[in-house]
């Protein structure tokens, strides 16, 4: 009788559309995502090696060149989880798996978006040490400014709101219909419904000058050194690849570095452009963040000992969320 009802009946058809489109909103697709990559998170964290003593001597190395009020607090932070490091990367493990599973939950994703933000910028500091930017080491291509940070920047940018007008559809008069109308929030890409166009474009621009300016940094120039140093401990395959574009980067570290910070640039100007060409500079922010995340060896999570995916996969599920729309369809 209700299956009938479902194929039959004129009011309940645009309920069930609406449901369907609701399911496709690309706001829910992109938390989704990063709900994955928070699981993925937690899963690497739970790795063996993690619960060794390689584990706070990593976190202990992330304050060296930075400056003493930034460096004590992860000294002290290392120091406390050598000494219990079983039950606290345990800890560490579930709260990341726990911030994947919210976002997932839709009832929960406001709380697990928000939780991103706080755990995104404690682990930035106590765990990446600034991602290494006061350090002098900071380089797109071993993961400045810090995969985490941009963990917290994607939260803010989905969060489940929308600050632009929305448009509705006609309806045809019955409550029910009324309420299965589409809402269609006017933002011209993704990141916008939350925060607003502007301030979404800041940190699409805060975000890729800011790696085009560590393109540019000494530690940056050395660009043939830092993908070699990826290798160890990666299957062949991957390691030939990374070793092959390491020697062939390293007779000319100045000219890629320069290369790197121009295409940075115009990555960042995408944003401005007409809806065409803004188009073609987010498909070559994607294609950039997968070269990135191949120089990174796919952040180490093949050889055992990676904490997370690093940035090639976090920027270029940033540049999906800049893909501009002709509409919004549906709300989260």
């Amino acid at each position: 009788m209700s299956q009938s009802l479902a194929v039959g009946d004129p009011v309940a058809r645009p309920a069930a559309a609406h449901e369907r489109v609701a399911a496709l909103d690309p706001r829910r697709a992109l938390q989704l995502a990063l709900g994955a990559l928070w699981l993925l998170d937690g899963m690497l964290q739970f790795q063996p090696s993690m619960f060794g003593r390689s584990f706070p001597q990593m976190l202990a190395g992330s304050a060296q060149g930075n400056p003493a009020v930034v460096a004590r607090p992860i000294t002290w932070s290392a120091g406390l989880i050598g000494h219990h490091v079983v039950a606290l990367n345990a800890v560490f493990a579930a709260i990341q798996l726990l911030l994947g599973l919210g976002i997932a939950w839709r009832p929960a994703v406001k709380l697990a978006l928000a939780g991103s933000v706080a755990w995104s910028l404690a682990v930035w500091w106590l765990g990446e040490g600034l991602g290494g930017v006061l350090a002098g080491t900071a380089s797109p291509l071993n993961g400045a400014p810090g995969p985490v940070l941009l963990y917290g920047l994607l939260a803010v940018l989905f969060w489940p709101a929308d600050r632009h007008p929305a448009a509705r559809a006609p309806t045809l008069g019955t409550p029910t219909v009324r309420a299965a109308t589409v809402r269609a929030p006017a933002a011209p890409f993704t990141a916008a419904r939350a925060v607003g166009r502007r301030v979404a474009q800041a940190c699409w621009l805060v975000v890729w000058l800011g790696l085009a300016a560590l393109a540019l940094l000494p530690a940056s120039r050395a660009i043939g050194r830092t993908v070699a140093d990826t290798t160890p401990g990666e299957p062949a395959w991957l390691a030939w690849t990374d070793a092959h574009a390491a020697s062939a980067l390293t007779r000319h570290g100045l000219l890629a570095a320069v290369v790197l910070a121009v295409v940075l640039v115009i990555i960042a100007s995408g944003t401005f452009l007409p809806r065409r060409a803004a188009r073609a500079v987010i498909v070559l922010a994607v294609a950039l963040a997968a070269a990135l995340w191949l120089a990174q060896g796919l952040g180490g999570i093949l050889t055992g000992s990676a904490t997370d995916p690093d940035t090639g996969p976090l920027l270029a599920l940033l540049a999906l969320a800049f893909w501009p729309l002709a509409s919004c369809p549906g709300e989260t």
